[in-house]
């Protein structure tokens, strides 16, 4: 199939992916009397007395807004908000096929940090989640920051964690096949923006030691001129080496390479100049940083990216629904760095260690035990460290 033509043949005839329907009847008098007025205003003057009684007289219980600026729409960069709607409607669409979780969309034409943080806070009330998505690098992590410190409600950037909590997922399992331990292996991952920033912080917090971080200027190395900010601080946290250099010198003796980058940067012999039992993450979409095919061949022992048409795709379609499934259900306040490696080891507990091997390191996407298993493990880690509101 052809999907960028079928694709846009069934936009237009879908119009629209998600819609609204209702959840009570409206066929008489009485119907319509306690559903709007006059009956409505009782719950109004309860929510009036308190705030929180929003989680259970409307639907805000169950609903997400699904955000972005259109300044890094999948692989097609700074389209703009209004054309980045048919994305943020296919992630509404993923949220209630995979979490049951109302989600709607919502493009905001503005570029600007404060403009794009105070206009989510003013309309924060009508959710119990903020789903960022597709914002550039390195806004994303002050747009992020910032409402954080002022919502009472999870917001979580997706690009960032999404992408980092199945990645950790993949790496826990592939390091079993490859009998490596997750504090001892040394890590490169290229490409220091959102997803990469969020690979990196998120495996630290997981375990791993030895870790280099490279981007465009090469590996970073504290004092670096051309970076950013939090490639600085990446710079600090990582590089205990202070090794300054190419990718290609960074992957040498490395145990395992994660690209977030451009495609077809890494060779062959780069591969094979990393250690016995090498396990690559080339994600760069749709062309990979190298090809399974062609990192197999260089000695990689196991191989996943983003692509449905290869093995072990990592994909975020695996974290965000059961994530907020258990945040929502958990009247979280916040999803903490708990609820986050809770998810990644909740993933990678549905490989069964009689299913496990180089091939199948991963639970497919459409395997229907992902959503509930993560949003059981969400829902607990929310409960044990202190940040849901129903127990």
């Amino acid at each position: 199939m052809n999907y960028a033509e079928e694709s846009l043949k069934k936009h237009y005839e879908w119009k629209g992916k998600i819609e609204v329907t209702q959840r009570v009847p409206v066929k008489d008098r009485d119907d319509l009397s306690l559903a709007y007025t006059p009956g409505v205003a009782t719950p109004c003057l309860e929510i009036q007395k308190d705030e929180s009684k929003s989680f259970e007289l409307t639907r805000r219980w169950n609903t997400v807004a699904v955000i972005t600026d259109g300044t890094a729409v999948l692989g097609l960069g700074d389209i703009g908000p209004v054309a980045g709607m048919p994305v943020m409607e296919g992630k509404a669409l993923l949220f209630k096929a995979f979490g049951d979780v109302d989600a709607i969309p919502l493009c905001i034409k503005s570029k600007d940090v404060d403009e794009l943080v105070r206009t989510i806070y003013l309309i924060s009330g009508s959710f119990g989640g903020i789903n960022l998505e597709d914002i550039s690098a390195p806004r994303c992590f002050e747009v992020e920051r910032k409402l954080q410190e002022i919502c009472d409600i999870p917001v979580f950037h997706d690009d960032q964690h999404g992408t980092a909590i199945v990645l950790g997922a993949a790496l826990l399992n592939a390091l079993k096949v490859v009998d490596k331990s997750i504090d001892t292996v040394r890590v490169v991952i290229n490409g220091a923006g959102s997803a990469g920033t969020a690979i990196a912080k998120f495996l630290l917090s997981m375990g791993v030691k030895n870790m280099i971080v490279c981007d465009r200027i090469g590996t970073l190395v504290p004092g670096k001129d051309g970076m950013t900010a939090p490639q600085a601080e990446l710079a600090s946290l990582t590089n205990k080496d202070s090794l300054d250099g190419t990718l290609a010198d960074a992957m040498k003796g490395a145990d395992v390479f994660i690209g977030v980058s451009a495609p077809g940067i890494v060779s062959k012999e780069m591969v094979a100049s990393m250690n016995d039992g090498a396990i690559v993450f080339p994600m760069a979409n749709p062309v990979p940083e190298i090809t399974p095919e062609l990192a197999l061949e260089a000695g990689a022992a196991v191989v996943g990216t983003g692509r449905s048409d290869f093995m072990n795709q990592i994909n975020n379609v695996l974290a965000f629904p059961g994530i907020f499934r258990g945040a929502l259900d958990a009247r979280a306040s916040e999803i903490n760095e708990e609820m986050k490696v809770a998810s990644a080891h909740a993933i990678a507990s549905l490989v069964s260690d009689d299913e496990l091997c180089a091939e199948y390191i991963i639970p497919k996407a459409f395997d229907p035990r992902v959503g509930t298993t993560v949003a059981k493990a969400v829902y607990d880690a929310a409960v044990k460290s202190g940040v849901a509101r129903i127990k």
